[in-house]
């Protein structure tokens, strides 16, 4: 596993101004901060716009300082104990460093980490991922679930790191992580958001924000990731190209740590040699000197601006600034996360990380609104995945123009038929298959006539006028309470969802009327060298949204064993994987949060063929580390044999990313997973 790499302390190294001066490249007015006959700005974090809400007592320092507005749950058990073993032995330590620290060292041993920095060598090359490692698991598992902060007061980390190598189980392992801390974000950002929507009605004013009470929550049960250690360059588990829809989501990662700055740095005065080293930073068009091409980014700094975001003073080299500046003369890379409005988000803005940049440059010139400013020229890291901003771009281009986006490749642009009530692409730019033609498309199951005559004896409907509250008979169904909140998004798995049948007075646009509207997601199948075929989106997916049925001609076991001696390819809905179970699981948070039980299901015992008639879900990909989940809902009958299967987004997942299923266990007759692939 990989290993945390400490840096030098600059503390016995040249005088750090003097440095600072003929390293930083900056105009004589620069170094001294402003320019002759400038006037001093009140120095602010360079901020972004909060997303756009009303309502009061809703700041957001004060959910990222101890909130009141909820009670602290009782501490979670998921704290790790002791951090002997946490960091790795120092794979190379220069000779100043010995000659400079031994003292230290022999006091504090070699799994000493000071929180300072060192210039870095000519030559120097970030470690890849495929680096070997010699590390257990639980070693740097310790390191990045952090202990639980003290309940008087946040503070963020004193030291400055860097992860070193990771091997490819330790990848898998980090990426795990971070997954279940999201899943755990999403489902109590909605399940908080649904609570106060309850409380002050569904077209109340006010907009809750389930974003700064999940974060808070999460603080206060131990559950931010990568706070006992400022980390420079990569994060475990975080990819190029990972989305989120809310600032307090990187904060609770890692990814980071300012909730509404822009520049994240570690501050002078936890820095060993009194200077601040800048290690990410958000570009979202907040400043209007923002130049951004992609691989090449010049960033405004901080300051001088007054609340309604315009330039009004000059900026000083201080705060972000200075510390900007200075990882420009020791060569440390910066995170780079993109911010940008994007249609069909559930916030204002979404955030993309896009990889890691080196600052090349920096300089101070006059601005467009004709006050000072400082500027730093970032150029990103080769041998990076691409760039996850400009994936989306692309995707945007696909859904309005896609012959103009890729001029060839497209063999259909509905293999649906019009039967889905949005299009389903087919593409394939490697051979001339065209096989999802060659089959008749439908867009629900087909079940045998007894499953509805059996079903319809204990069918019963709702009075309720328009929307369903918790005390109807759909409600109660349910265990007493629905498993979609307003939006549509999945709240909480269960072995089956009840949704609101044709019986029912409430209407279409009622809360519990969610899968039976069909799919609504833009999907393309396209042919892939490693799935063979396979599904993506063209649009961006919420976690917790609805996708799309599972669609083959439901079989009896007797049926079932005579189609599949021919051959034929079978669907055996019992051997998903139960995803839906970690859905919503709220119990690291809520100690009293059981995962529910009723209402459940009896052993499903039918198969689902889906040779000859099938929909585009019979081509989504076999994964173990899926980002789609099963659950199963009925609404048309009650027979709960014959379950439909549904499919929802157990993450966010980006435009043009595939979309993957755990199929469960292989065929015990043929060993082999039995998928339409």
């Amino acid at each position: 596993m990989g290993s945390l790499v400490p840096f030098q302390d600059l503390n016995h190294m040249p005088d750090p101004q003097a440095t600072a001066s003929s390293s930083a490249g900056l105009s004589a007015g620069a170094t001294t901060g402003v320019a002759p006959g400038f006037l001093v700005p009140k120095i602010e974090p360079k901020t972004e716009p909060i997303d756009e809400w009303q309502g009061q007592n809703h700041s957001v320092s004060a959910f990222f300082s101890n909130s009141q507005n909820t009670p602290p749950p009782p501490p979670s058990s998921s704290s790790s104990s002791g951090d002997s073993d946490v960091y790795a032995e120092f794979n190379r330590v220069s000779e100043l460093f010995r000659s400079a620290f031994a003292a230290r060292l022999e006091r504090y041993g070699d799994l000493s980490v000071i929180d300072a920095i060192d210039p870095v060598p000519e030559g120097f090359q970030l470690p890849t991922s495929g680096s070997p490692s010699g590390v257990g698991d639980n070693r740097l598992s310790k390191y990045v679930v952090s202990p639980r902060p003290s309940a008087a007061k946040f503070q963020r980390p004193q030291e400055l790191a860097r992860v070193a190598a990771l091997g490819l189980e330790d990848q898998k392992h980090f990426r795990e992580i971070v997954k279940r801390t999201r899943m755990i974000y999403d489902s109590l950002r909605i399940f908080l958001m649904t609570e106060e929507m309850k409380q002050f009605g569904v077209g109340c004013r006010r907009r809750a924000r389930g974003d700064l009470r999940a974060s808070s929550l999460m603080r206060e049960c131990g559950l931010w990731l990568n706070q006992d250690k400022h980390i420079v360059g990569s994060i475990p588990g975080i990819h190029v190209g990972d989305l989120f829809f809310y600032r307090m989501e990187l904060c609770v990662l890692g990814l980071h740590g300012q909730p509404q700055a822009g520049i994240d740095y570690l501050t002078a005065w936890r820095s060993s040699n009194g200077e601040p080293i800048a290690t990410s930073i958000i570009v979202s068009g907040g400043y209007e000197d923002d130049e951004d091409i992609g691989d090449v980014l010049i960033y405004t700094g901080h300051g001088g601006q007054d609340k309604l975001h315009r330039q009004c003073q000059h900026q000083k080299l201080e705060g972000g600034n200075l510390a900007m500046e200075r990882s420009k003369c020791y060569g440390i890379e910066v995170r780079v996360i993109r911010g940008f409005k994007y249609e069909n988000s559930i916030s204002s803005k979404v955030y993309v990380y896009d990889g890691l940049y080196r600052i090349v440059d920096c300089w101070f010139d006059v601005g467009k609104s004709g006050f000072g400013v400082f500027k730093f020229k970032l150029v990103r890291i080769e041998g990076q995945p691409e760039l996850g901003s400009a994936v989306m771009k692309f995707a945007q281009m696909l859904r309005t123009k896609p012959l103009t986006a890729r001029p060839s490749g497209y063999i259909s642009f509905d293999i649906s038929c019009n039967k889905e009530k949005v299009p389903v692409y087919l593409y394939n730019d490697m051979d001339a298959d065209r096989e999802p033609l060659y089959y008749e498309y439908i867009d629900k199951s087909a079940f045998p006539p007894f499953v509805s005559f059996q079903g319809d004896n204990n069918l019963i409907g709702c009075d309720c006028v328009s929307d369903c509250n918790d005390d109807c008979p759909c409600a109660r169904k349910n265990g007493g309470q629905f498993a979609y909140d307003y939006s549509g998004n999945l709240m909480r798995g269960k072995q089956v969802i009840f949704e609101c049948g044709t019986l029912c007075k409430c209407s279409l646009n009622c809360r519990n009327r969610v899968t039976q509207k069909g799919l609504r997601i833009r999907l393309e199948v396209f042919r892939s060298k490693e799935t063979g075929w396979g599904v993506r989106t063209l649009d961006l997916i919420q976690a917790g949204a609805f996708i799309c049925e599972y669609a083959g001609v439901a079989l009896t076991r007797e049926q079932a064993q005579i189609l599949s001696m021919n051959g034929d390819t079978l669907i055996y809905p019992g051997r998903f994987t139960e995803k839906w179970g970690m859905w919503g699981d709220l119990s690291q948070i809520y100690p009293d949060h059981v995962r529910p039980s009723f209402p459940s299901l009896p052993p499903l015992d039918f198969a689902m063929d889906v040779s000859r008639m099938r929909n585009v879900a019979c081509y989504i990909s076999h994964s173990n580390e899926p980002n789609v989940l099963v659950q199963y809902v009925l609404y048309d009958h009650n027979n709960l044999m014959f379950p439909r299967v549904m499919l929802f987004a157990l993450e966010n997942i980006p435009p043009l990313v595939e979309l993957s299923l755990d199929y469960g266990v292989a065929d015990e007759w043929s060993g082999k997973l039995s998928i339409c692939n």
